[in-house]
């Protein structure tokens, strides 16, 4: 990637696949809220001037339109110089549809981007992850189970297990987990949907979440690595297959055996920016509030390279701004 800070480009992306998807806000329809995300992302993509290849996109889990892998983006594409950066495309284009659907908190548009070939080809499959911020980097393994990660967590962070605090999904295969945690004294934050934004969560303190624990989608895990890569925290991962035509699918890819744990770098490489705009109120970021004819928007965006972070509050005027920048439709922000 060349020195220019992409990720401040990016942000207009998810900024603008937020609002888009903040104003179905709670209509019961979650993928409509995600296909109006997609669309917002796609249109703001074009304006950017990058030769961008999506190599982590929704999938097909979701039955859900997408940016499907292999998709190229960016203006740069059509520049015959080439000229453009050429750079891998990580999205999430609607992290937590339900939870828009809803109006249920931490809902979030989320990219990662990185130099071209630098992510895992993640198959469309599980992945058991743990994560964890800065302090507890170097201190957790995926192979050892939940109580003993516990108490080295707790022990780097200079306090009890009955004072952390686990973010783990609310499935049903969770079930053991949870009780183990339960078990071993530590609090829990379950939640329904969104384990980047849980994971993202590790390495900001005033969160609360010390880890992140159980079994999510292998491409969240993905974009999980990239944002903490940029700020100094862990993600372990470890591929958990749900039929043999995945496995075989996963294999054909180039993946490991699925008892491999892969470390962050492994998920992740070289020099990755993550930029994600929340949807709904959460823990990680305020949502989208429209006040007439202006948003309001907040976004993280970070950087590997630099290990800065930026929190952006933007106000967005939407008589004056272009539709790729607002996430509005052929008839207008508030078609």
């Amino acid at each position: 990637m060349q020195d220019r800070n992409l990720a401040l480009e990016v942000v207009r992306i998810t900024e603008a696949a937020a609002m888009a998807s903040a104003r179905l806000m709670g209509r019961g329809d979650r993928k409509d809220a995600d296909r109006v995300a997609v669309e917002a992302m796609r249109v703001a993509f074009d304006a950017m001037d990058i030769r961008g290849t999506v190599v982590i996109g929704e999938g097909e889990r979701d039955e859900a339109p997408m940016l499907y892998i292999g998709e190229q983006v960016g203006a740069g594409w059509k520049d015959a110089s080439g000229s453009s950066p050429r750079v891998d495309i990580a999205v999430d284009p609607l992290e937590g549809t339900n939870l828009a659907a809803t109006g249920a908190p931490d809902a979030i548009c989320v990219i990662a981007i990185a130099d071209d070939g630098q992510f895992l080809n993640a198959p469309d499959t599980y992945m058991q992850k743990i994560a964890v911020g800065p302090e507890c980097r170097g201190v957790i393994d995926l192979r050892e189970s939940p109580t003993w990660n516990l108490q080295r967590i707790a022990k780097a962070k200079g306090k009890r297990v009955e004072d952390c605090t686990a973010v783990i999904l609310d499935r049903d295969r969770h079930e053991q987990l949870i009780g183990e945690v339960r078990q071993a004294g530590a609090r829990i934050r379950l939640i329904g949907d969104g384990d980047v934004s849980g994971a993202v969560m590790t390495a900001n303190p005033e969160s609360g979440i010390d880890v992140l624990f159980g079994t999510g989608g292998a491409p969240e895990g993905v974009i999980a690595a990239a944002a903490l890569r940029c700020i100094g925290g862990e993600l372990q991962g470890r591929l958990r297959f749900r039929s043999d035509e995945e496995r075989a699918r996963a294999y054909k890819m180039g993946v490991k055996p699925e008892d491999f744990v892969y470390a962050t770098e492994e998920l992740a490489k070289g020099n990755v920016m993550f930029a994600a705009t929340g949807v709904t109120k959460g823990y990680l970021l305020d949502g989208v509030q429209f006040y007439g004819d202006r948003a309001k928007t907040q976004s993280i965006v970070m950087r590997s390279k630099t290990g800065t972070v930026r929190v952006i509050s933007a106000t967005h005027h939407f008589p004056t701004k272009p539709l790729s920048a607002m996430g509005g439709t052929a008839s207008g922000p508030n078609g």
